[in-house]
């Protein structure tokens, strides 16, 4: 029950009860509802402000577990990556020298996905960053599995076939040798016997007497025969597959036509002293991809290790070439 008030009055000299109007009695009903209200709410903004609510420490809770899900699911990215350079790096400085075969342009194994609206659809976010740069990774990737996928594809095509590569290889000298007196002028830059200066000579010469026999060094197909008394003279050419091609040059006899498909060591020429030539030799070449290389890297059928050890160290010494 509400205390009554008492006022003195100076008239009667007593004191009176007050009467409160039911206008002042709302007045003060609403400034104690609105003072109540501002109160609470400077409560709540204090609260909000240094402390956290529930709701919020549970969804810092569940941020923080997608931050170190990210974390653990980018270092498992970063080691499928490494894992893929390295299966990539083994794949061409191993597997496909084994088969003869050449690595992988990195600007294709690096290669990665088109379209500059790709990652349109994950911009706008506050981790918009961190969600593309996953993006961009998973892609790598994923590129990176379909090329290492189908140079495996090749890698197991080329074992398969290695038998038959093996002999199409030119694994032999050309002519018989086995005392290896016949190699007269080797791969490198030698004097020229006519002009007398040095000059690069992309093959070895094996000086033998005309009609010595020349032997195809590896199974392959008759690309071209020539017959010229300039130059290299009499020629043969031969495909071996496989990037491979070998060059006969200065013969007598020719025995072959183009088209035919020899095995190493079938009888295709003999030794001559056609075209450009100051004795009676065989000028061979081996070349690889269009372009020529040292044959003596290609006798291993025919030599023990001391043997190419002897050719190697007598390739290194001064010669004058017979072309």
């Amino acid at each position: 029950m509400a205390k009554t008030k008492y006022i003195f009055n100076d008239k009667s000299l007593s004191y009176e009860a007050t009467r409160t109007s039911p206008l002042l009695r709302i007045f003060k009903t609403l400034l104690f509802l609105i003072t109540a209200l501002a109160f609470s709410f400077g409560i709540i903004i204090f609260s909000y402000t240094f402390f956290e609510s529930p709701k919020e420490r549970m969804l810092k809770s569940e941020l923080s577990q997608y931050e170190l899900q990210y974390q653990i699911m980018n270092h498992r990215l970063d080691n499928l990556q490494a894992l893929m350079d390295e299966m990539s790096d083994r794949d061409d400085n191993i597997y496909r020298i084994i088969f003869e075969a050449e690595p992988i342009p990195k600007t294709i194994r690096q290669a990665g996905f088109g379209g500059v609206d790709r990652y349109a659809k994950l911009e706008g976010y506050n981790n918009s960053e961190l969600l593309i740069e996953t993006a961009k990774k998973l892609d790598n990737i994923a590129s990176a599995l379909y090329v290492q996928s189908k140079s495996f594809d090749d890698v197991y095509d080329m074992a398969r076939n290695k038998e038959k590569m093996l002999s199409c290889i030119p694994a032999i000298q050309p002519v018989s040798n086995k005392e290896l007196k016949r190699l007269s002028s080797f791969y490198g830059y030698r004097i020229d016997p006519i002009y007398k200066i040095k000059k690069f000579h992309s093959g070895v010469d094996f000086s033998a007497p005309q009609g010595t026999l020349i032997y195809a060094s590896g199974a392959g197909t008759v690309v071209n025969t020539k017959r010229s008394n300039r130059g290299y003279g009499n020629t043969v050419t031969i495909d071996h597959g496989y990037g491979y091609h070998t060059f006969y040059a200065h013969n007598r006899d020719i025995m072959v036509k183009r088209g035919d498909k020899v095995t190493r060591g079938q009888i295709i020429a003999t030794v001559g002293n056609s075209g450009k030539s100051t004795a009676p030799h065989l000028h061979y070449e081996v070349r690889k991809n269009k372009r020529t290389i040292n044959p003596i890297f290609y006798f291993f059928n025919d030599l023990s290790p001391d043997e190419f050890e002897t050719i190697l160290n007598l390739s290194k010494l001064p010669t004058q070439s017979l072309d």
